[in-house]
């Protein structure tokens, strides 16, 4: 994918969802490594980015300074202190901020920054890393032109939709939660696999790559997946009846009732 080019880019905060932001703009070539710079305490978990030349430290301002993009990575009990130690580097007009903490509002985000400071919220997920990400975004008040960039660097690793903010907590449980949620179903399909008699690794492999073409026929055709299963499905065949015994077991009601569990939770991380 062919992009304009980008500024510096902080990622402060290299946890789980940091390094891997940071390693799949790198993996996709969107950024150079020396215009990645990563912050953590605890920097020597973050020796391999060194030794792939992206500027790793522990002192956010330094990083504010040296980049202009600056995205929030912490825990969202994380981000009031971290903003109150980067204000005094943050410069109006050179300054772009994309938070990608689960459950932090704009408004309180805008309200640290002030006003001149576009702010964007983005909620991608740990497949940034491979660039097979779900990414939804919302827009702060003034931050439209900033927008477009924010869209170039997600897209660049996977696929964006620009939604409501209102929608930022649903997004949560869906695309970042779901991760987790269809590696136990991949997981459970495996276990499967070795009770009819495949090894651990050949098992985990036909889930994983049966997981992966489903996926992409919906990604890629366009398609619903009840039309994708009737082409599977015959009358009286071993598809219908595996579908009907999940059922009966309750695979569609467990899925949809941990996604809503996981949202109400998403809703209070931030409280």
């Amino acid at each position: 994918m062919t992009l304009a080019p980008l500024p510096p880019v902080a990622v402060l905060g290299g946890g789980n969802l940091g390094r891997a932001l940071a390693e799949g703009w790198l993996n996709t070539g969107t950024l150079d490594a020396d215009h990645i710079h990563i912050t953590r305490r605890q920097v020597a978990k973050l020796a391999d980015l060194v030794d792939r030349g992206m500027q790793v430290g522990a002192d956010n301002v330094a990083a504010v300074q040296a980049c202009e993009i600056l995205v929030l990575a912490v825990q969202p009990q994380q981000v009031e202190e971290l903003m109150a130690e980067i204000v005094s580097a943050l410069e109006p007009g050179r300054h772009r901020v994309i938070s990608v903490a689960s459950g932090v509002p704009l408004a309180v985000l805008q309200e640290h920054v002030g006003e001149e400071v576009p702010v964007v919220r983005a909620m991608p997920n740990t497949a940034v890393s491979i660039g097979e990400s779900m990414t939804c975004l919302a827009a702060g008040p003034g931050a439209e032109g900033f927008m477009e960039e924010a869209h170039m660097l997600f897209e660049a690793v996977g696929r964006t939709l620009h939604i409501a903010e209102e929608m930022m907590i649903p997004a949560t449980a869906l695309c970042a939660c779901g991760v987790a949620f269809f590696l136990r179903t991949i997981r459970a399909a495996s276990q499967g696999g070795i009770e009819i008699g495949f090894h651990p690794e050949e098992a985990l492999l036909l889930a994983a790559q049966t997981a992966r073409g489903a996926a992409g026929l919906l990604a890629d055709e366009n398609s619903h997946p009840e039309s994708e299963i009737d082409r599977v499905t015959t009358p009286r065949g071993c598809t219908i009846a595996g579908l009907n015994e999940m059922e009966h077991n309750g695979l569609s009601s467990a899925f949809i009732k941990g996604i809503l569990l996981s949202a109400e939770k998403a809703g209070t991380l931030y409280d």
